[in-house]
């Protein structure tokens, strides 16, 4: 064993610090480090892919991915690289495959049936999907539709008529919308007709893809997201929207004010999410469960029963990060230590995971 990990991260973007890096990868260095291993960051660049291939093959015996999909140009030749050094022996933390299934949207629908996810939500491949059932949709409630792979709040709207009493029937296209995008709460009128025009831009492309949930109105409340260090909660985070009547997005760039809380304030929640670790990864499949990734909770109230529950809005595996809790380094470099010492004993080719 060689005793040495490899972050991947990606230059630029809003989640670095002053040396170009993300904040949190250096203690992961320094925890590692304390344990006898070592460790670097790499930049990738889509023009070195085949010598950082080589490098990280050569010196590595694991990798943890730090990158934003969304700062690639094109995510392809990332993900590739990754598959290629999963195959040939390096552990992915996570698996490229995991990283693409987690962070997808539409991994809430491949969570339905389960205690975290309602019936009534639907995934959309191209506009013809879109335009014959999301007016079936509307007319139920107001919905919230988001595309596959943004970030920050971009391309989530909050759908709802502007005059629901109008429509008994079928809503028409040209019924008028008002909607109102998570990235910064702003508002917008269109009639439907234009709204799935406008959306077929996040139909393009190989992940091109939308999400239609309900909206959830005790999102007022806040959303909750816990951070996970595999399988275990190691911090949550109560993230509450904006004071302005059509705020609902729980995202900094929104105003929404954020608490950090330890897991022990949240035991009903805790209890939930790691129950569920195993299904999810069954469910999202069977990949070995990312070191780092979050999940996104709001609060509602079961119809049977009047008490709380929790529904999942989104998970993220691609690059989680914890600034605000730097003593966590120490639990993932234990975690990977952990990790690396478990493979060690298990047969490459027959192994209990998805490769």
């Amino acid at each position: 064993m060689k005793k040495h990990v490899i972050i991947f991260e990606v230059r630029g973007g809003s989640d670095k610090g002053p040396y170009g890096f993300r904040r949190d990868s250096k203690p992961i260095i320094d925890s590692l480090k304390k344990r006898g291993w070592t460790a670097e960051i790499i930049f990738y660049q889509d023009k070195d892919r085949g010598e950082i291939y080589r490098y990280t093959h050569e010196k590595a015996d694991a990798y943890i991915s730090r990158v934003n999909p969304g700062n690639l140009k094109d995510e392809t030749g990332y993900f590739q690289m990754l598959r290629e050094l999963v195959a040939n022996g390096i552990e992915g933390l996570p698996h490229p495959d995991a990283i693409v299934t987690y962070g997808a949207k539409n991994s809430i629908e491949r969570l339905k049936g389960t205690a975290i996810v309602p019936d009534d939500i639907y995934t959309y491949y191209s506009f013809d999907e879109l335009k014959e059932h999301f007016p079936k949709s509307l007319k139920k409630w107001v919905r919230v539709l988001k595309q596959n792979r943004g970030s920050t709040g971009e391309g989530i709207w909050r759908v709802e008529l502007k005059n629901p009493k109008k429509y008994q029937g079928a809503i028409p296209l040209d019924a008028e919308l008002k909607l109102t995008e998570a990235k910064d709460n702003h508002t917008e009128t269109k009639i439907l007709q234009d709204f799935l025009e406008f959306c077929i831009q996040y139909l393009e492309g190989n992940s091109g893809m939308i999400v239609d949930m309900p909206f959830l109105e005790r999102i007022k409340e806040g959303e909750i997201r816990i951070l996970m260090l595999r399988d275990k909660v190691m911090n949550v985070v109560h993230k509450k929207p904006a004071s302005s009547k059509d705020a609902f997005s729980a995202t900094l760039f929104s105003g929404a004010k954020y608490r950090y809380d330890t897991p022990e304030k949240w035991p009903d929640l805790v209890q939930l999410a790691e129950g569920m670790a195993p299904i999810i990864r069954e469910k999202l499949g069977n990949y070995d469960i990312p070191l780092i990734w979050t999940a996104d909770f709001i609060l509602d109230t079961d119809k049977k029963t009047g008490k709380d529950k929790y529904i999942l809005g989104e998970i993220n595996a691609s690059c989680v990060g914890f600034s605000t809790h730097l003593e966590l380094s120490d639990n993932i470099a234990d975690e990977v230590l952990d990790l690396m010492d478990a493979e060690s004993v298990v047969n490459n080719k027959w192994g209990a995971f998805t490769k």
